[in-house]
């Protein structure tokens, strides 16, 4: 049986991850343990909140050093992608490097009539790896976000909000999803699955 793990820390969304894969068939331990986390087959790492205090609390119990030294399968949702970049707009945060991406902040033209935060579906395109096997492109995902993470090296899905940016991130072992899979039905579903069987 797969040793699944969800990373334990002040940032929400817990349950609901809980609650999609339990849909799919799956278990998994909600813990902040060091040597649980590193025993993992794969672990999520999930989020929803604020990225500096997010970051001083994964440093105040050492999660930042064991998060950037996994070599098993990790998966950042949300919150928890964008803390996986280098850096992040939202107060200033030096985030855990693991992807070169620079989070922003969302700035709409003023003639434009998108509202910061972005809530709603929204289509991903140019889908790469296998965490998203039999997941057609243009498929429509739910996000809720105020930052975003650049183009770049590591991109390997995009979506339009404003401009072009990573729906997804890919480097090593180490995968992030912008939106919430958890909560974008059949083809959240599939993307997790796809992390839990195929990456």
């Amino acid at each position: 049986m797969m040793n699944l793990i969800i990373v334990k820390y002040n940032a929400g969304n817990i349950q609901s991850v809980l609650y999609a894969l339990e849909r799919i068939g799956v278990q998994a331990i909600v813990t902040d343990d060091h040597d649980a986390i590193k025993s993992a087959d794969k672990v999520i790492f999930p989020g929803v909140g604020e990225a500096s205090s997010a970051m001083r609390y994964l440093q105040e119990r050492g999660l930042d050093k064991v998060l950037i030294n996994l070599t098993q399968p990790v998966l950042g949702i949300c919150l928890g992608m964008q803390l996986m970049c280098k850096y992040s707009e939202e107060n200033n945060t030096p985030c855990l490097g693991i992807f070169d991406e620079v989070v922003s902040k969302f700035s709409p033209p003023a003639e434009e009539s998108l509202k910061v935060p972005q809530i709603g579906w929204n289509n991903i395109y140019d889908l790469k790896t296998a965490l998203f096997s039999n997941v057609p492109g243009n498929s429509y995902c739910y996000f809720v976000h105020s930052y975003y993470a650049s183009i770049g090296l590591h991109t390997v899905a995009t979506t339009d909000y404003i401009q072009p940016y990573s729906a997804a991130l890919h480097r090593n072992n180490f995968y992030g999803v912008q939106f919430h899979p958890e909560k974008s039905a059949a083809v959240g579903e599939q993307i997790l699955k796809n992390f839990i069987l195929n990456v």
